[in-house]
């Protein structure tokens, strides 16, 4: 019934003092992200496509899956950009269970927070230098996004983040793309509350500073479906949901039109205060992979990813020339 102190844990930027990227490092990062930013504003008519296995727990695996799908990006260049998912952190919906690198940088022994530190940043500095892709992760815990925020070109808040006031605090002062998912209920007002959280400006405690943020303007939705009230898993980003959604984001619109996609006033309200309109801008594929070598699991995600990335090149391919 009480806390225990075990361990004081190196800082961010003793952490950054560490394992410090290079100046060239620096540079193709700040490419990367550009990248993903003209996708978002809408500088680029490239799809994004974040992609992977649901969870990076072997580095081998991780930069082997990565090297494969380089030559898939090479092959998508003119339409995609592919964005590797390298989730080092795993929440949990009851708490038990395999946590992600940061806790246990080898499953197979006890967690140790020190070295999953120094683990998630090491795969991801590998990952960028070797392979030359954004890499996205998830920013499960936010005191601990400054030990990769000059690495990562995105940033995910998951479906049990959303509604957390800190998690959407520090989404605003994140400065590379922020993806916002609807939460496990599949409630669309408490996704947008989030997105509209992120992209204005607080004033907040962080890290034990006093912190302002300027608004994160890059801050976005994603759909991941949800949970009913049966325990049903249940869609909501297929064709008809996206474009009951689009009428809701049109700003011309009026609360009395939008009455026939029984939104409340509240959330339409909410809506037209979004700085970014709705627009269909990438789409995200997780792998659920469990095999007992890391080289085979990669093989297998990496099979399903290019299917995937090809099957998603097809359809933009006919919807141009439709």
């Amino acid at each position: 019934m009480s806390f225990v102190l075990t361990k004081k844990l190196p800082t961010p930027m003793e952490i950054k003092e560490l394992y410090p990227v290079s100046e060239e490092l620096a540079a193709l990062k700040a490419e990367k992200d550009q990248e993903l930013i003209d996708i978002i504003t809408g500088a680029s008519d490239k799809f994004m496509v974040i992609i992977g296995p649901c969870s990076a727990d072997n580095e081998e695996a991780v930069c082997d899956y990565i090297g494969r799908l380089t030559k898939v990006q090479e092959k998508v260049k003119d339409k995609l950009v592919l964005v590797p998912r390298i989730y080092t952190n795993k929440p949990r919906t009851t708490g038990e269970g395999y946590k992600g690198m940061l806790h246990q940088p080898d499953p197979e022994k006890a967690p140790d927070l020190l070295n999953g530190l120094i683990a998630i940043r090491k795969i991801h500095m590998h990952a960028l230098q070797t392979f030359h892709m954004p890499i996205a992760d998830e920013m499960l815990y936010p005191e601990n996004f400054r030990y990769l925020s000059d690495i990562l070109s995105y940033v995910a808040v998951g479906a049990r983040s959303v509604e957390n006031q800190q998690h959407r605090l520090v989404a605003s002062g994140i400065e590379v793309p922020t993806g916002m998912k609807n939460p496990t209920s599949g409630d669309f007002s408490v996704m947008l509350n989030s997105v509209y959280a992120a992209q204005h400006p607080h004033h907040f405690i962080y890290r034990g500073c006093d912190v302002e943020t300027s608004g994160n303007d890059l801050a976005h939705t994603i759909l991941r479906g949800g949970v009913n009230q049966y325990g049903q898993t249940i869609p909501n980003y297929h064709y008809e949901d996206l474009m009951g959604y689009m009428l809701i984001c049109e700003p011309e619109l009026t609360p009395e039109e939008l009455v026939h996609l029984k939104e409340d006033k509240k959330t339409v309200k909410v809506i037209k205060k979004l700085k970014v309109r709705m627009k269909i801008k990438g789409v995200g594929i997780k792998d659920l992979v469990v095999l007992a070598s890391p080289v085979r699991s990669s093989t297998y995600a990496f099979r399903k990813s290019y299917q995937v990335a090809m099957d998603i090149l097809k359809e933009l391919n006919a919807i141009k020339e439709a």
